[in-house]
């Protein structure tokens, strides 16, 4: 019997691809494009794997994670996400994520995310100051409920600084 995957994605072309690839490695993929209807969805087609954007239709879909898991105790949650930072990752994980994958990811590291197989990486990369930097901005615009100039004030610098710096995303390698 096929595995039945619910992909919450905003991005059309996105979705339609990952939905392509995951039907040729045998899946059963229904995509679904906005937070609102979701959870009756995941109800009605209860899926053994689930894909959320982190972001969809500027909400964030963290608070889902809760509310699908305690709906579908048995299903795999992944985030997948263009925004990844330490903080977004730490909190899905502590709300019930399974995994959390940066894009652009392969298809092979999706699979493996969703099939619980961790992929035997080569060691990790000292992490650049950019990154730190980055991470540290996250981190405390999250403790602020994403307010700029909260934000801004806390790190002791202008709020349009901070705003440049966000526009900015470094290469997070």
């Amino acid at each position: 019997m096929k595995k039945k995957v619910l992909l919450l994605e905003d991005d059309k072309v996105y979705a339609q691809v990952l939905a392509r690839t995951l039907i040729s490695k045998g899946f059963e993929v229904q995509a679904y494009m906005q937070i609102e209807g979701f959870l009756e969805l995941a109800e009605q087609f209860r899926p053994d794997l689930l894909i959320f954007d982190l972001f969809v239709e500027g909400e964030t879909s963290l608070e889902l994670i809760p509310k699908t898991k305690s709906l579908l105790p048995q299903a795999r949650l992944l985030i997948l996400t263009g925004y990844a930072s330490i903080a977004t990752t730490v909190e899905a994980i502590k709300l019930g994520a399974d995994d959390y994958i940066p894009k652009p990811a392969s298809s092979e590291q999706i699979l493996n995310a969703l099939r619980g197989v961790k992929s035997a990486d080569s060691p990790p990369e000292p992490i650049s100051v950019e990154r730190l930097e980055w991470e540290h901005i996250q981190r405390v615009l999250q403790q602020q409920a994403g307010n700029i100039s909260a934000t801004a004030r806390i790190l002791g610098m202008h709020r349009r600084t901070l705003q440049r710096k966000l526009a900015k995303k470094p290469n997070l390698k």
